[in-house]
């Protein structure tokens, strides 16, 4: 059993830490200035040019099938990328990737959407939760209804990631009602067929939004999988994103305290650096220790999907966990730095603003604990299944 990272991993490391510190980091003074003027943190053509970057450098399509250009490195290595990225806040992403359900398509739907997603043509997002089904997926109101070979879909869609640049959605709506959670069909929606999307303001960087559809006739070809199977489709799409968010958690929990670790060696209280007061001591060691843990989280998380094996479970625990514990960090990290913590010359207040989503979106930690409390109750789960 190996429990450190291969050699490739580590070099993979290496250089994707090098690009950060070189290529991002950088930029963070432009990208707080211009959130405090209220533009957006980066510029479409410089996201675009990073990309390219990376590319040359063999990152593209990192999680990415090779038969579509992809590097195919496994989850596990798109974890240790997560890491390594969310260490910057600048808002960057490697190009080359689509969602994961979306390798679902057919033949024709791969040309029409899949293909012009991973080379950067097109963009998606994915569309479940409702004004009133959040984390509730089983309260789905809006309805798909079959006229000849099209669907007539009707209903609004909220707290939509990417919603409002996107030129189409994989949209779940019901489309036999008698059927419950499992009579709920996936769409591919184009922007052109007439939904519209609403921004929503929110206290972080995150800017959602709300997508309407008033009878928006779509084509019989644009279901994607199979009609009544998109409740698979949207679990399989929500387990995928929960480890992630507990990987980028582990990624700006290690960077905050690192900052924290700088800081307390330089700021002088009573004639003594505050790295010697207790006080200070014990929320670097707390905040250490929970890091290393989510990290294993995470990574088995990662590890076991690479297996081929159902990670629902870890992923939620390491989703559970990890955000809880970038709240954590954060917090202290801000504490240690005290007013200049608060202030939006260190990045630590967007950081905290942007930590306490991790806490609700992809499932909220309540739904996370409902989920790993209902395995073990039910025996659907061991403890100490996964080692």
């Amino acid at each position: 059993m190996e429990l450190r990272l291969t050699d490739e991993q580590r070099m993979v490391q290496r250089t994707i830490r090098q690009f950060v510190e070189k290529e991002l980091m950088p930029l963070e003074p432009e990208v707080l200035r211009n959130e405090i003027e209220g533009k957006p943190g980066l510029a479409p053509e410089k996201l675009k040019e990073l990309q390219l970057k990376a590319k040359e450098m063999g990152f593209w399509g990192i999680n990415t099938p090779k038969e579509y250009g992809g590097a195919d490195l496994g989850n596990v290595m798109m974890a240790i990328v997560l890491m390594e990225t969310a260490k910057t806040f600048v808002p960057f992403q490697f190009g080359g990737t689509a969602d994961n359900i979306l390798y679902y398509a057919n033949e024709e739907q791969k040309k029409k959407y899949l293909i012009p997603t991973i080379n950067g043509e097109k963009k998606s997002c994915f569309a479940m939760t409702e004004p009133g089904a959040g984390s509730d997926t089983r309260n789905i109101k809006m309805t798909a209804v079959r006229d000849g070979d099209e669907w007539i879909l009707n209903g609004e869609k909220t707290f939509i990631t990417g919603g409002n640049e996107a030129d189409f959605v994989m949209v779940i709506a019901v489309t036999d009602k008698e059927l419950g959670p499992k009579g709920v069909t996936c769409f591919l929606v184009d922007r052109e067929m007439g939904w519209r999307s609403e921004y929503i303001h929110t206290m972080g960087d995150w800017g959602p939004a709300s997508l309407i559809f008033e009878n928006v006739r779509v084509p019989h070809e644009n279901v994607l999988g199979e009609v009544n199977g998109g409740y698979k489709l949207g679990l399989e799409w929500i387990g995928n994103a929960r480890w992630i968010v507990g990987a980028r958690a582990v990624g700006m929990a290690e960077r905050a305290l690192q900052m924290a670790i700088d800081y307390s060696k330089e700021r002088y209280t009573f004639g003594k650096p505050i790295a010697d007061r207790q006080a200070i001591q014990w929320m670097i060691a707390d905040s250490a220790v929970e890091i290393e843990a989510a990290k294993w989280l995470v990574l088995n998380a990662a590890y076991t999907l690479d297996r081929g094996e159902d990670n629902r479970h870890l992923a939620s625990m390491a989703k559970l966990y990890g955000a809880n514990m970038g709240n954590r960090v954060i917090d202290r990290v801000l504490q240690i730095h005290g007013g200049m913590g608060y202030t939006k010359e260190l990045p630590l207040e967007k950081w905290y603003r942007e930590a306490r989503l991790w806490r609700i979106y992809d499932g909220t930690d309540e739904i996370q604990r409902l989920i790993i409390a209902r395995n073990l109750l039910k025996g659907n789960v061991k403890i100490g299944d996964f080692i």
